[in-house]
């Protein structure tokens, strides 16, 4: 990713659904203006979900998501299908591709129902109006509002502005004002970020959490000190002003807590990306969860990117011996990372998620969600480490109404 593109976690994610043969790679194509997406009359040729980071206009920054036939048939088929379905837990908006001449078919109608229940905005596009007889509508289905039916043609062209406009119309009602740091400081507050240079720091460039606490912190106004944990005594004692906050990278939290004073509030990285994806207060519940731990329990640990693991990795090698130590108890763990995320978690007595800087806000919703359906605990990196280190009511100082929560 380059330093000055927008983060995939946060673009709008507009996913093509709908059967095999039913135009979706063409009306994507005809949408970006790009050959994104490999077009033919066989039926699934498109095998597995396509998605490319990109500028649209009139949207702006966005990732587009062609999926394969929701019809598609035999073992392979049913696994294709799974992933078209794992697409509408990160999906903003979700665009249902059918042919005119062929109407609606009892997967589209499914599809839409899965929009209903997952609370996506979409439209229904009828596709191939080239060939269609002239005159001839499809009409609207029975539950589907007008305002969310357009008519076009990808061949030729036809409607497609007009359908580029309505998406256009859904993203700017799907933004909002997230902050990450913003609503909890003032104009001209020092913020001291303490980031660890390690083994597994990338060589010459900050990791993308820093990045945006960076860019949020200078958006507000305010002033950003960036420092190691090993500087980070004679950092604050050279400042003249006292920071309204430290944000430290949660493995450093047992270095930095006893150097912070009390009265400034504490916090990490992981916490602050937690509530930025709207979804703190069911992680910090979640903790609890590392109390009562059994002998032969097994603990699934996320992360939402993938990277090539160093030998001191905190998902695989830190954070469990930091759980086994903590609970002095002999666990399984297992580990995922990227797109996968097991649909059964019955067999998991917690998880333990990343912060997320790289989902967007409905995946890792959907993935908090999940849990709770399951009615399995999950909390994050963060959490996790500063109720290990007993210092979890202390990191939440921003945040006094769940500090409640931990009794």
């Amino acid at each position: 990713m380059s330093l000055n593109e927008k983060p995939s976690g946060e673009r709008i994610h507009i996913g093509f659904f709908g059967i095999r043969n039913a135009g979706k790679s063409s009306v994507v194509n005809a949408v970006t203006g790009q050959e994104l997406s490999l077009v033919s009359e066989i039926r699934g040729t498109t095998t597995d979900p396509v998605q490319k980071a990109m500028e649209l206009l009139p949207l702006g920054p966005v990732v587009i998501i062609d999926t394969p036939g929701i019809d598609d048939e035999g073992q392979l088929g049913e696994m294709r299908v799974r992933r078209a379905r794992q697409i509408l837990n990160k999906t903003d908006i979700a665009i249902l591709v059918a042919d005119i001449q062929k109407g609606l078919q009892s997967a589209d109608l499914e599809l839409c129902a899965l929009f209903q229940e997952k609370e996506i905005p979409y439209i229904l596009v009828w596709n191939k109006t080239d060939l269609a007889p002239a005159g001839e509508s499809a009409g609207c289905p029975d539950g589907i509002s007008p305002a969310a039916v357009r008519s076009v043609s990808a061949l030729t062209g036809a409607g497609i502005y007009e359908l580029k406009e309505q998406i256009g119309a859904l993203a700017g009602n799907a933004k909002n004002d997230r902050k990450l740091v913003g609503d909890l400081i003032s104009p001209g507050d020092v913020v001291v970020l303490v980031t660890p240079i390690d083994e597994s720091a990338p060589k010459g460039r900050m990791i993308l959490p820093q990045q945006q606490m960076i860019r949020d912190v200078l958006d507000h106004d305010a002033i950003n000190v960036v420092v190691q944990d090993t500087g980070l005594e004679k950092a604050l004692a050279s400042l003249q002003q006292k920071p309204s906050m430290v944000i430290t990278d949660s493995q450093a939290f047992g270095k930095v807590s006893p150097i912070v004073p009390e009265e400034i509030p504490l916090t990490s990285f992981s916490i602050l990306f937690a509530r930025y994806k709207g979804s703190l207060e069911p992680l910090v519940k979640g903790a609890a969860a590392l109390r009562s731990l059994k002998d032969g329990d097994r603990v699934l640990i996320c992360e939402g990117c993938t990277h090539h693991r160093q030998c001191n990795d905190i998902g695989t090698v830190k954070l469990p011996g930091w759980i086994r130590g903590f609970t002095g108890r002999e666990l399984q763990f297992a580990f995922t990372s990227g797109i996968d995320f097991p649909e059964d978690l019955s067999g998991y007595a917690l998880v333990v998620h990343c912060g997320g800087c790289m989902l967007n806000e409905r995946e890792m919703k959907s993935r908090i969600r999940h849990a709770a359906d399951e009615g399995i605990p999950i909390t994050n990196y963060g959490i996790a480490i500063a109720m290990m280190h007993g210092i979890l009511r202390r990191s939440l100082s921003p945040f006094p109404d769940l500090q409640e929560l931990l009794g």
